[in-house]
C-alpha cells in the first residue's frame, strides 16, 4: 500500500491528478480529458504490476459474509464502509492483470461510442444540442440582445434599480432564446456593463446582476444543461431503479414501483421552467431592493417611452389587463361549461382494453414485502381487492374487434356528446382577439372601427362553429364557413399589426417570443420531442436574423414573413386536413388541401434558403457555422474524452468503490448531500460537461437508484451546477465576465457583486429542497406522451 490508502483509493487520486494537470496544461479541455484518461491507466498499471496497488476486497467466501447475506442483507449494500469488521482479501486492483482490464477497456469503448456517438438511442437528443446551439448563436448574432437590453431599460428604467431589473428580464429571455451561458454573460458585459456605470450604478450590483442573469442559461430550457443530463438520468434512472426492484425480489421496476422507470428531456423541460422562473423573481426582488436601500448606488434612468402615444392608467389597466383577462377567462369559462371542447369523433375497431389493478399483486412474498414498505399498506390492499373484482368478472378484457354496429353506435354517441365549438376554433380565435385588444391598449386614439370589425368576425366565427358546423361536417365545408368571419378577424388584425408594430417593446419581444413560444410549447405540451422543436428553433432564428439584416439595410423582408406565414398554413392544414391521399377514397377537398400544403412546404423551404443566403451574403453565415461546429464538436469531443475516464474508472473499481461508500448511509438525504457538494466543489474546477460525462454517471446509479423523484434529483444537479459556476473565486461566469468588463471595473468588485446572488441560490436550492412540488407540478399537469 502507498502511505496506508487502498489500491482503489490510490487509482481515484492519481485519476484526479492526472485530470487536473490535463486542464491545467493548456491543452483544449476536450482532448486533455482523453490524454489523462490513457496516462492515468499507464500510471495505475505500472503501480499494480510492480505490486504497489492493493486493494482491501470483501472476503465473499468467508462465514461472516455468508452469515449476512442469509440474514436477508442485500449484498449490494454489504461492503467494508458499512460492515469493517468483515474479513477481507487483499487483491491487486486489476485482479486479472492490466492486460485483461486494457483488453475490455477497448471492447467497452468500441461498444459506447456506437451506444451514445454513433447509433444509440440517446444521438437523437444529443443532435437537439447541435440545433440549440445554432438556434442560440445565430439569435446573438442578429442583435436581438442589444435591442433587448434598450427596450427593457426603458421599460423598467424610472423604477429604483430598473436598469437591474432589466437585466434579469433579458438574462431569463437570452436564457430562454439560446441556452448558452458563456455567451450570454460576454454579451450582456459587453453591452449593459459600460450603461449601468454611467447612470452611476454600484459596480457590485451591475457585475453581480449581469453573472447571475447571465447563468439562467443553465435551468431555463431550453438548457444545454438539461438536455445532456437529461440523455444520462433517463438511462441510469432505468438501470438504478431495475436493481433497486431485483434487489427485493421483484421481477422489474414496473411491477415494484407501479410505474415505468422513465425520465426524458422533455419532461425535465417541463420540471426547469418554474425554478427557472423563481430564480429569477428572486434576482429581481433583490435589485428592486437593494436599489430601496440604496438609492445613490442604483439611481432611476428616464430613457423615453416604448409606445407611439401616452396611454393613461384606466386605459392600461384595461386594455392591457381586465379586457385580455376577461378574453381568456371566458375561453376557459366555455370549456368548462361545455360550450366548447374536442369535437374527435374517430371510433377506434377495437374496443378499450380493461381497467388493470393499480399494482401487481402476482408476486412473490419477497416482493410483496417490499412493494407495501413502499406503497403502504392502504395501497396494497386496494391493489388486491381491484384484483378481486377484475378476477370475479373474468379478467382483464384484453379488447375485441367492434361489429359494424357497435362502431356506428360509438360514433354516434360521440357525436352527440362533442361540444358545439370545437377547441381549435375557439383557440384560435381567442388569440387573434388578444391582439385586437392589445393594439386598442397601444393606441386608443386610432380609428376603433377595423378593430371592431375583426372583433365582429371573432363573434361570428365561434356562433358559426356553433350553429352551422358539426363534428361531422367535413374539413373544406368547414373552410368555407369561417372563411368570412376569418377574412373579418383577419383584415381587424392586420390593422392591429401595424398599431403594435409601432410599440418598441412589442417590435422587439414579439418576433423572438414567438419563436421560444413554438419551440418550448411543443415540448411541453407533449407535441414533439426535444429534437424537433430544436430543428424548429434553428430554422425560424435563421429566419428572423436573416429579417432582421434586411431591415438593417432598409430592404424588403416579405419573403420571409411569407415563408413564416407558409409554415403557419402548413401546420393548420396538417392539423385539419388528411393529407395521406390515394391511401384511400379521396375527395376532391383532400387534393386541394394537398396540393395548398405542398406549395406551402416549398415556400416555406425557399424561405428558409433565402434566409440562409441573405446572412451568407452579409458574411454573417459563415462565423455562425463555425461556432456552431466548434462548440458541438467540443461537446462530443468531451463525451468521447469522458468515456474514455469513466472506463479507466470503471476497468480498477474505482466506480463500484464509490458507489460502496454511498451506500454505507443509511439515509438517502445524507448521500444526496454529500453527492451535492462534492458536485459544488468540482464545479470550482471542472466545465459543467465534464461534471455531467464523468462524476454524474459514477454516482448516478445510487442517487437515482432510491425513492427520490428524478426529475427532482435531476433539477437540483442542474441548479447545484449553477450556482457553482458563480461561486468565488473560481467561477466561470466570474471570468467570462472578467474578460469583457471595464478597467476601473475590478475583480474585487465583481467578487463582492456576487456573493448576495450565490446566497440567493443557496437559498433557491433551499426551497426546492423544502417544496418539491415547485420542481414537479408542470410536469404533472401536462399532458402525457
Amino acid at each position: 500500500m502507498i502511505f496506508g490508502l487502498d489500491g482503489v483509493e490510490v487509482g481515484l487520486i492519481i485519476i484526479f491528478l492526472c485530470l487536473f494537470a490535463g486542464i491545467l496544461s493548456g491543452f483544449p479541455v476536450a482532448f486533455a480529458i482523453g490524454g489523462s484518461a490513457v496516462i492515468a491507466f499507464g500510471i495505475i498499471a505500472a503501480l499494480d504490476s510492480a505490486g504497489l496497488l492493493i486493494h482491501e476486497a470483501v472476503d465473499t467466501t468467508s462465514e461472516a459474509y455468508r452469515a449476512l447475506v442469509d440474514s436477508g442483507v442485500n449484498p449490494l449494500i454489504i461492503s467494508k464502509f458499512r460492515y469493517p469488521d468483515l474479513p477481507t482479501v487483499a487483491e491487486h486492483v486489476f485482479p486479472g492483470g492490466w492486460e485483461q482490464a486494457l483488453d475490455r477497456n477497448i471492447s467497452f469503448i468500441v461498444n459506447r461510442m456506437n451506444e451514445r456517438v454513433f447509433a444509440g438511442q440517446s444521438i437523437e437528443t444529443l443532435l437537439a444540442v447541435l440545433m440549440f446551439v445554432l438556434m442560440g448563436i445565430t439569435l446573438e448574432r442578429s442583435r436581438i440582445a442589444e435591442d433587448l437590453l434598450t427596450t427593457m431599460a426603458r421599460v423598467f428604467g424610472p423604477l429604483p434599480g430598473g436598469l437591474a431589473v432589466s437585466i434579469v428580464v433579458v438574462g431569463a429571455f437570452l436564457a430562454a432564446s439560446t441556452g448558452i451561458v458563456g455567451a450570454t454573460v460576454v454579451t450582456m458585459g459587453l453591452l449593459a456593463l459600460p450603461t449601468m456605470l454611467r447612470n452611476n450604478y454600484s459596480p457590485e450590483l451591475a457585475t453581480g446582476v449581469i453573472a447571475a442573469s447571465g447563468t439562467l442559461g443553465q435551468i431555463i430550457p431550453p438548457s444545454i444543461v438539461i438536455v445532456l443530463l437529461g440523455t444520462l438520468a433517463g438511462d441510469l434512472y432505468s438501470a438504478a431503479q431495475e436493481t433497486r426492484a431485483q434487489s427485493v425480489g421483484c421481477s422489474d421496476a414496473l411491477t415494484y414501483l407501479g410505474q415505468a422507470a422513465v425520465v426524458s428531456v422533455g419532461t425535465l423541460f417541463q420540471a426547469a421552467i418554474l425554478p427557472g422562473i423563481m430564480l429569477a423573481f428572486l434576482y429581481a426582488a433583490y435589485a428592486f431592493g437593494f436599489a430601496l436601500l440604496n438609492p445613490s448606488k442604483a439611481p432611476p434612468v428616464h430613457g423615453g417611452s416604448v409606445g407611439s402615444e401616452p396611454v393613461t392608467r384606466a386605459e392600461a389597466l384595461t386594455w392591457f389587463l381586465f379586457v385580455p383577462a376577461g378574453v381568456i377567462a371566458g375561453a376557459i369559462l366555455m370549456t368548462f361549461v361545455g360550450l366548447a371542447g374536442s369535437q374527435d369523433i374517430t371510433v377506434d375497431t377495437f374496443s378499450d382494453a380493461g381497467q388493470t389493478a393499480s399494482l401487481r399483486t402476482n408476486v412473490s412474498e419477497q416482493c410483496k414485502k417490499a412493494m407495501i414498505e413502499l406503497h403502504g399498506q392502504e395501497a396494497w390492499d386496494r391493489a388486491v381487492a381491484e384484483q378481486a373484482a377484475i378476477d370475479a368478472a373474468g379478467g382483464v378484457d384484453t379488447g375485441h374487434k367492434l361489429s359494424p354496429e357497435e362502431i356506428e353506435a360509438a360514433r354516434a354517441e360521440k357525436i352527440a356528446n362533442a361540444a358545439p365549438i370545437g377547441t381549435g376554433v375557439l383557440t384560435m380565435f381567442t388569440l387573434l382577439a388578444l391582439v385586437l385588444v392589445l393594439a386598442r391598449g397601444v393606441s386608443p386614439s386610432s380609428d376603433p372601427r377595423p378593430l371592431l370589425i375583426g372583433a365582429g368576425g371573432v363573434v361570428l366565427g365561434l356562433l358559426v362553429d356553433a350553429f352551422l358546423i358539426s363534428p361531422v361536417t367535413t374539413p373544406g365545408t368547414t373552410t368555407v364557413l369561417l372563411a368570412v368571419p376569418m377574412l373579418l378577424t383577419l383584415y381587424g388584425c392586420r390593422y392591429a399589426a401595424k398599431i403594435l408594430g409601432r410599440n418598441d417593446l412589442l417590435r422587439v419581444v414579439f418576433p423572438p417570443l414567438v419563436l421560444i413560444v413554438a419551440v418550448l410549447g411543443s415540448i411541453l405540451g407533449g407535441i414533439t420531442n426535444p429534437t424537433p422543436a430544436a430543428a424548429l428553433g434553428a430554422g425560424g432564428a435563421i429566419m428572423l436574423a436573416a429579417y432582421r439584416k434586411l431591415q438593417d439595410q432598409n430592404r424588403s423582408g416579405k419573403i420571409i414573413i411569407q415563408a413564416a406565414f407558409a409554415i403557419l398554413i402548413m401546420i393548420l392544414i396538417g392539423v385539419n386536413f388528411d393529407l395521406r391521399v390515394g391511401v384511400v377514397e379521396t375527395l376532391p377537398e383532400q387534393w386541394i388541401a394537398y396540393v395548398v400544403a405542398q406549395g406551402a412546404y416549398y415556400y416555406a423551404i425557399f424561405g428558409i434558403l433565402y434566409s440562409c443566403w441573405v446572412l451568407w451574403s452579409m458574411k454573417v453565415l459563415p462565423p455562425i457555422v463555425r461556432e456552431t461546429a466548434k462548440v458541438t464538436s467540443m461537446v462530443f469531443t468531451i463525451l468521447i474524452g469522458s468515456q474514455l475516464l469513466n472506463l479507466v474508472v470503471i476497468s480498477f473499481g474505482g466506480e463500484h468503490y464509490i458507489q460502496s461508500f454511498l451506500r454505507s448511509f443509511d439515509q438517502e438525504w445524507v448521500v444526496f448531500l454529500i453527492v451535492m457538494l462534492v458536485l459544488f466543489l468540482l464545479g470550482f474546477v471542472l466545465d459543467f460537461l465534464e461534471i455531467i460525462y464523468i462524476v454524474v454517471p459514477i454516482v448516478g446509479p445510487v442517487i437515482y437508484g432510491g425513492t427520490m423523484d428524478p426529475k427532482w434529483v435531476t433539477i437540483m444537479i442542474a441548479v447545484n451546477l449553477q450556482t457553482s459556476f458563480l461561486t468565488p473565486p473560481f467561477g466561470f461566469a466570474l471570468f467570462y465576465l472578467r474578460g469583457v468588463a471595464p478597467k476601473e471595473v475590478t475583480t474585487g468588485h465583481i467578487y463582492r457583486g456576487i456573493i448576495p446572488f450565490v446566497i440567493i441560490q443557496v437559498l433557491g436550492l433551499a426551497l426546492l429542497w423544502l417544496f418539491p412540488e415547485v420542481v414537479t407540478i408542470v410536469p404533472d399537469l401536462m399532458p402525457k406522451g
